[in-house]
């Protein structure tokens, strides 16, 4: 091991008490993600694992229910070395989120966990439900005693939506802040718990060479895109009370944007980058309505093809009402109004339906002030780009301009690239290990707090206020399989810029 890195340490002994546990995320990524952490021997050795959901089952069924799953959707073949000890120590509480009778039943569950299984009064409750019972859940652990720390700590997980809209998000977060106090409520994003996500603020400050050009000086724009070639897959009743917007810029992207874009904090303490991170987003600059018509593109896709494959648009989904207006694609353009990055653009779009999956960063270079190596005085060479790739692969790749072997002097973009594989072999991940961890840790860094979180939602409202009067009028506006309407390019072309593109 490298001595200059700390030897990570197990979680504190705690209950993992997980509502909705009988739902597709506690099978497909919670359960998966604390046998990982076991099997790192980062789970806290005196654990225990509480399901709370409607159905009727005892702890043998809960078990083999979830061992099941474990051993179909698990990243990594299940140890039963490792599973047995797992195993004995998941227990099950049924009962609705809304009955008191739930959490009398949860409180004796949690008392037997400390005595017999050695949790030490700890607890992480992960809502893994429907946003409406937030409130209700928070409401009712306090009501009950269950949140309360005596010499423990008691911690809330949270998934989004945090909210709506602007009014929606300060309603939940005076809900959740009546029950809980800050400290104990985090807020997960999934996007934060990827690798290359986690790498950007070790890549951008931890280089010499990259963190004294993050700036207006070097840096002529950033690109984010978070593209997907699926489509709504049986989600068309969210997705009408959603879009695209909603469900992945306001919150995912804005994240990662805060990342990219925040100053220096002077520690890597969770609430000094958490300060930074919403000092970045309340520096967005917020639009009018006519600026933000003008500075963002919706689409949504029609019939078309993917993959070889005719597929059907939007309209024609299960759930979807055949006239409707929600936008499955959505690209913006972002200006932050301080010192670091006045007049650096940062262009955002997600989409459904699109030509690839692909979840990436692209930070472009200016380029040198002299032409020297094209045709004649006035052609631009390649700009340098700084790519971070999210997903699916995950990697960090340079574009420099190199000269072409030959007698002539012909330059050619070449590519340094890394990928994770230069740490050796790496066990499969669901990306949600290191959240779990942080939480168990008492890590807040990469979960997000309430003024964060009002911040994204102060600088999107202006943008959604400007779309709901405003209609869009050419839906359908892009075909499945292709990379979004035609305005989407007319909005970088208009600042003399272009998408780039993922290589096919």
């Amino acid at each position: 091991m490298n001595p200059c890195q700390p030897i990570p340490r197990a979680g504190e002994p705690c209950a993992i008490v997980i509502f909705g546990a009988s739902g597709d995320l506690t099978k497909r990524k919670l359960i998966p993600s604390l046998y990982n952490l076991a099997s790192y021997h980062l789970l806290p050795k005196n654990f225990s694992i509480i399901g709370v959901a409607r159905s009727e089952m005892n702890d043998q069924e809960f078990q083999d229910r979830l061992g099941k799953d474990l051993t179909q959707l698990g990243t990594q073949p299940v140890d039963p070395n490792i599973w047995d000890g797992f195993r004995d120590r998941m227990l099950y509480c049924p009962g609705n989120f809304d009955d008191p009778k739930t959490y009398e039943r949860l409180g004796q569950r949690l008392a037997e966990s400390a005595k017999k299984l050695g949790t030490n009064g700890n607890v992480l409750f992960y809502l893994s439900v429907q946003p409406s019972f937030f409130a209700t859940i928070a409401k009712m652990l306090a009501q009950y005693g269950l949140t309360k720390e005596e010499g423990n700590w008691r911690r809330v997980i949270i998934e989004k939506p945090f909210g709506h809209d602007l009014a929606s998000a300060l309603e939940l977060n005076r809900n959740l802040t009546g029950a809980l106090q800050e400290h104990q409520i985090y807020r997960i994003d999934h996007y934060l718990g990827k690798e290359t996500a986690q790498n950007l603020l070790v890549f951008r400050l931890g280089n010499a060479v990259f963190e004294p050009i993050w700036n207006r000086r070097y840096i002529d724009h950033f690109q984010l895109t978070v593209a997907e070639s699926i489509g709504v897959e049986g989600r068309g009743a969210f997705y009408e009370s959603a879009g695209a917007f909603r469900d992945v810029m306001q919150n995912h992207m804005f994240m990662l944007l805060a990342l990219i874009a925040m100053e220096p904090p002077n520690s890597l303490q969770g609430e000094v980058v958490r300060n930074e991170k919403v000092k970045l987003l309340q520096a967005v600059r917020r639009t009018s309505a006519e600026e933000a018509l003008a500075s963002t593109v919706r689409g949504q896709y029609g019939p078309g093809q993917v993959g070889g494959e005719s597929v059907s648009g939007y309209r024609q989904e299960k759930n979807v009402n055949p006239e409707s207006t929600v936008e499955t694609y959505a690209a913006v353009k972002l200006m932050i109004d301080n010192w670091r990055w006045a007049g650096v653009p940062f262009y955002l779009r997600s989409g459904k339906r699109l030509a690839k999956r692909s979840t990436k960063i692209v930070v472009r270079f200016k380029v040198p002030p002299l032409g020297l190596f094209g045709e004649n005085e006035n052609e631009m060479i390649a700009p340098n780009r700084l790519i971070f790739n999210i997903q699916p692969d995950e990697g960090i790749t340079f574009q420099v301009r190199a000269k072409v072997p030959g007698p002539t002097l012909a330059t050619n973009a070449v590519h340094l690239d890394f990928d994770y594989s230069q740490f050796g072999e790496r066990a499969p991940t669901t990306g949600y290990e290191k959240l779990l961890y942080d939480c168990m840790v008492g890590d807040s860094t990469l979960f997000h707090r309430s003024d964060m979180v009002e911040a994204a939602w102060e600088a999107a409202q202006p943008i959604l206020d400007a779309w709901g009067n405003n209609p869009p009028k050419d839906f359908p506006n892009y075909a499945a399989g292709s990379w979004g309407p035609s305005a989407a390019d007319e909005l970088l072309e208009r600042d003399v810029h272009k998408w780039w593109y993922p290589p096919e």
